[in-house]
């Protein structure tokens, strides 16, 4: 599982740096969106779930020991959070993009005039 986390995590990141290196405006903010994807799977990655340890069920005062091992819930409320606010980025870049092709008629950042 770790394997399949981390290669995810350098093709997401590979694929985010390639699209940044692009003339297209769009693809690099493309870029920008898949890059922070991959920080939000590598956060979960971390986040210290391990095989057969993600209940779900919360410890209460009720359980005697051994207590059922849990998830711990900042990370993933750290990475939802981290979500809303790339969306939020995402539709503003795009935005910007598009005034950018309103003032230079066209969006390769090659042909923009001085």
């Amino acid at each position: 599982m770790t394997l399949a986390v981390a290669a995810t995590v350098g093709a997401l990141f590979a694929l985010g740096t390639f699209l940044l290196l692009r003339d297209d405006l769009v693809k690099v903010v493309w870029g920008l969106a898949i890059i922070s994807q991959a920080a939000n799977v590598y956060l979960i990655g971390m986040g210290g779930i391990v095989e057969g340890t993600s209940e779900t069920v919360p410890v209460l005062a009720t359980h005697h020991a051994p207590f059922p091992e849990t998830v711990d819930p900042v990370v993933q409320a750290l990475v939802l959070t981290a979500i809303v606010i790339s969306f939020g980025m995402t539709a503003f870049a795009l935005t910007l993009s598009y005034r950018a092709y309103q003032e230079n008629e066209s969006i390769n950042v090659t042909e923009w005039k001085q």
